[in-house]
């Protein structure tokens, strides 16, 4: 599959353009990031075998089970992970897709039914996911307490709202804050991994990464997202809010970690106090970027034991 997206017949393409038009968000250069991501990242032999490796996991499958994956839509395959661990740990997936990422998914798998007829039937997928041993739901805080509900008798990873941040020193180069703005802007940032708050020392000087989110000045070209951006706007000229722009994103001084979209938050710290040594939302970061975290531009890369809100996905299926 890795070989696959590598190359990228034309059938592949055609299949990315078709997602494309089914969903408005999911723009070319999106859905050929995330493409890349997953094969480079997940999508190798020797990351494949070392990953399994640090498991138990069997050379047959004699306690296979049906697990349930409820997969989000925010950015493209973004439920392709849960998928890989279910498939890779011997189990079988029954997968209920998001209406606005239905495309990319079911191809792959039909692409490797194909290569191997032998894992037909390992996945398949449903409008409603019932009869399965354990469940792996992803969500909003809304959608979870839904999921609890119905799934909460069975084992079960129940994914709520995240979101991640930037803890910034003044001492980033111009390189490293043009790998922020991929960090912010990636995916409209609307991804778990998107960079949503940024903490930065008093007095700090905000006009270097406004001219180097310039990068993503085509989305004001995008209407969807030039809507968000003229809504968010008119809401702080109305509340005589104070914001900066480059024209295509807004700075606002927010203690929330959570920003709409178009809109990035901040907050001072003081000097020789670093933020987040007990951070107040700690359950809702996904990943924290910065000097002495992870690098600047690989939010949005993350590696196969880079597990969503910290849980172990392939543990939990290999106690099944």
């Amino acid at each position: 599959m890795g070989i696959y997206l590598r190359e990228n017949p034309s059938e592949w393409q055609e299949i990315k353009t078709r997602a494309s038009l089914t969903n408005p968000w999911f723009s070319a250069v999106g859905v050929e990031e995330a493409v890349t991501a997953i094969a480079d990242n997940f999508l190798q032999a020797d990351l494949l075998r070392n990953w399994a490796d640090a498991y138990v996991v069997p050379s047959d499958r004699p306690a296979a089970k049906t697990v349930g994956i409820v997969m989000a839509g925010n950015i493209p395959l973004v439920g392709f992970h849960d998928w890989l661990a279910v498939f890779v740990s011997g189990h079988n997936s029954k997968v209920k897709l998001s209406s606005k990422d239905a495309v990319l998914l079911p191809h792959l798998v039909k692409k490797l039914e194909e290569w191997e007829p032998g894992v037909a039937g390992y996945t398949s997928f449903a409008e409603q996911l019932k009869s399965c041993d354990a469940y792996i739901a992803t969500g909003s805080d809304n959608t979870s307490r839904y999921f609890e509900y119905y799934f909460g008798k069975y084992p079960s990873i129940i994914r709520r709202n995240r979101t991640s941040v930037a803890v910034l020193d003044g001492s980033e180069t111009a390189g490293e804050l043009v790998q922020l703005a991929d960090d912010t802007h990636q995916y409209f940032g609307m991804g778990c991994r998107n960079v949503t708050h940024l903490y930065v020392p008093e007095g700090y000087d905000f006009l270097p990464f406004l001219n180097a989110a310039k990068k993503y000045s085509s989305y004001f070209d995008h209407p969807k997202y030039k809507n968000n951006y003229d809504y968010q706007l008119a809401i702080l000229l109305l509340n005589h809010q104070y914001y900066m722009s480059n024209g295509s994103v807004l700075l606002v001084e927010n203690p929330a970690i959570f920003s709409p979209i178009s809109v990035i938050h901040y907050s001072y710290y003081p000097p020789g106090e670093m933020p987040l040594e007990k951070p107040e939302h700690n359950n809702s970061i996904q990943c924290i970027v910065g000097h002495g975290h992870i690098p600047f531009g690989s939010a949005q890369e993350p590696g196969l034991s880079d597990y969503a809100d910290g849980v172990d996905t392939m543990q939990f299926l290999s106690y099944l």
